[in-house]
């Protein structure tokens, strides 16, 4: 308490007028502690706003000569139940009035308000300073309008002094400041209902309705200035009705409050056109996704997801033809939607190409590149249309944003990865994302459904996609069903040491005695590309088993996937299964100790065997598993199991730049 005197001594100096919003809501946030203080603020604000809608009304008829009471002001009756808080309205009408004009003293006595009112929140703050003088402003007026004819309300009407200001001479000689007093009043209403506006749109999110966050930031100094307002008025009437010589200036705070008004409409209308912008996405939303779940016509879907309503006659490129088309082209069609940014690679068209040359003998499926572009300019058309001039397949030619837009990126997922999205003729979801499915299978996985996934990711063969074409010897031992240690890593020295003591073990004399044959193929001694290719199927791989159960093929690939950064690894199969795959220290050590375990070898196989000893050596090893997953198209998972340990692994975002230029109009001399 003792520190809060002192600093209300230390800002009773200070001239709000002068002072930065930022010095002034550095003072006012010390006023403030949780919100805990509840009642009913709609009914007081409602009550407040009438009898000052009533008492400037009385006012200016006063100033005009015309007396009586105003007929046509409606009145907000407040629910039975509503309880004034009126110890705590005299309390604040108590701290404003009789106070010396001054800009210093005004603020002094604000911040005595704010620290009686430090439990309630900002808005209510301000409507019960609004309500305290709208108990003091509308008495007065009130008893004007009495006085004459009521002997009761005369004698309270001298108390209150409101002959000072109502006899004619008086009203003539104090005409423009009863005028001033009364125009901002009805400003500072306007302020604090503004306010109270803004509070009722918390219930959004900020996300959804982006303009609320810096409009809420400010909220606090708002309200400090319609308090401080209502002070000077206050103290402007006390000035008025004594005949005092001093009088209170308010010209300055009413071109702020004027300025905070024009403002706080501004944010109000930005915030209104959010949330309508926001409930008809919402609406939208829901459309898009009944149709989706409901057998409807292709078509319809396509026109609701891209156009909303109005749909042109010819939107579609033929990139076969070279000629745009009607979107009736797809009616009946199996669709697969390739979803994109205009930073196409390569890489991703030769992906699609060998999909197109299919549905051109099976007619009924059809490809459509649907560009996703936030805002549309001279370049980026430039660069639509090259990229569009080297498509033979379907291409949606709309330089404006589609209506789905928001959709495709919250619904669906999309980030600046292609999605490849398989529709059914009634517009039904096949897979809401097979572009994944198509780096590691390619046109084995036609036409792309999620039971082809679910059945082709529970293989036990799963590592064939990625490996079966690195070199034709690879592809014939596959094919022969012999053992295969595939291995990499970044650490050369390492690579030599594994190629040393397993190229012992494939050659070794018990191996050769039981028929075992052993080959080995490291990676890194293979193209680049190949290398690049391989890990990417393993992502791919990843990202279409991260959503299922996991079972012993998510766990592997998982394992493998953590590997693809670490000095060493290696994987044995036996054909295209997978016997082991493991870190580079645990799968040296153990073929480094091949004597160690030899005899077990020969009693039972080499599949067991090297289960067996690699379950002892990663028991005595320990390292951290990392893994990188990345930024695709679609939802990536909360929490994600170790597969060597089984606790939730922690969470760390990387980024990362290659310096590379590799989009389709680079590799074509395009614009970039």
């Amino acid at each position: 308490m003792a520190n809060l005197v002192k600093s209300l001594l230390h800002i009773g100096g200070h001239n709000p007028l002068t002072m930065s919003d930022d010095h002034i809501l550095n003072e006012i946030y010390l006023t403030h502690v949780h919100s805990d203080s509840k009642f009913d603020v709609d009914s007081l604000f409602n009550l407040a706003e009438h009898i000052i809608n009533y008492s400037t009304h009385i006012v200016d008829n006063f100033v005009q000569g015309n007396h009586g009471s105003p007929r046509h002001i409606h009145e907000k009756i407040p629910q039975a139940s509503f309880s004034s808080p009126l110890c705590t309205l005299k309390q604040i009408s108590s701290e404003m009035s009789c106070k010396a004009p001054g800009e210093e003293i005004a603020h002094k006595t604000t911040m005595a308000i704010l620290n009686k009112l430090s439990s309630y929140s900002w808005e209510a703050k301000g409507v019960l300073t609004l309500a305290a003088f709208a108990l003091e402003y509308g008495e007065f007026w009130l008893l004007s309008v009495h006085e004459p004819t009521d002997p009761l309300a005369k004698s309270l009407a001298f108390i209150k002094r409101v002959p000072v200001l109502t006899k004619p001479l008086s009203l003539k000689k104090h005409k423009n400041a009863i005028l001033e007093v009364n125009n901002l009043i009805k400003v500072t209403l306007q302020a604090i209902k503004a306010i109270f506006e803004l509070e009722k749109f918390t219930s959004y999110d900020t996300k959804d309705v982006p303009a609320l966050a810096s409009t809420l930031e400010h909220v606090p100094a708002d309200v400090y200035w319609a308090i401080v307002t209502i002070v000077a008025i206050v103290t402007q009437i006390d000035c008025l009705t004594t005949n005092s010589e001093k009088e209170q200036e308010l010209a300055q705070f009413g071109q702020k409050i004027n300025i905070i008004l024009s403002k706080l409409r501004k944010q109000i209308s930005l915030c209104s056109q959010q949330i309508g912008n926001y409930t008809e996405q919402v609406e939208y939303n829901k459309t898009l996704r009944k149709l989706f779940q409901t057998p409807t016509e292709i078509m319809e879907v396509l026109k609701v997801l891209i156009f909303w309503k109005d749909t042109p006659h010819a939107p579609i490129y033929d990139g076969a033809t070279k000629t745009m088309v009607s979107i009736e082209v797809l009616r009946k069609k199996e669709v697969f939607l390739f979803i994109s940014t205009l930073d196409i690679t390569q890489e991703e068209f030769s992906l699609l190409k060998p999909i197109y040359d299919k549905t051109k003998s099976v007619n009924q499926y059809k490809i459509l590149w649907i560009p996703i572009v936030e805002e549309w300019n001279d370049q980026l058309r430039k660069k639509f249309e090259l990229l569009k001039s080297k498509m033979p397949w379907y291409v949606l030619q709309h330089f404006s944003p589609i209506k789905g837009f928001k959709f495709i990126k919250e619904e669906w997922h999309f980030k600046k990865n292609p999605m490849f999205v398989v529709l059914n003729p009634q517009g039904k979801i096949l897979h809401p994302n097979a572009y994944h499915m198509i780096q590691v299978w390619g046109l084995d996985a036609f036409p792309f459904t999620k039971s082809i996934e679910t059945m082709r990711t529970q293989e036990a063969s799963w590592i064939e996609s990625l490996v079966i074409n690195i070199n034709p010897k690879i592809t014939t031992s596959i094919k022969e069903q012999k053992y295969i240690f595939f291995y990499g890593g970044k650490d050369k020295e390492w690579i030599q040491q594994f190629n040393k003591f397993a190229g012992a073990l494939a050659n070794d004399v018990t191996l050769k005695d039981k028929k075992i044959s052993i080959e080995l193929c490291c990676l890194d001694f293979e193209h680049q590309n190949i290398v690049s290719r391989f890990w990417s199927g393993v992502e791919s791989l990843f990202v279409t088993k991260m959503h299922m159960k996991t079972n012993n093929v998510t766990k592997e690939v998982q394992k493998l996937l953590s590997y693809k950064n670490e000095s060493g690894w290696a994987v044995l199969t036996k054909g295209s299964s997978v016997i082991l795959s493991g870190h580079g220290n645990t799968i040296l050590k153990i073929v480094q100790e091949f004597d160690k375990w030899k005899e077990q070898m020969v009693k039972n196989d080499l599949e067991i065997s090297i289960r067996e000893q690699y379950e002892k050596v990663v028991k005595i090893t320990h390292r951290c598993s990392h893994l990188e997953i990345p930024n695709v198209a679609g939802k990536i998972p909360d929490t994600i199991e170790c597969p060597e340990c089984h606790r939730a692994m922690e969470v760390f975002i990387k980024y990362k730049c290659c310096h590379k230029e590799s989009s389709l109009n680079a590799a074509n001399g395009g614009d970039h």
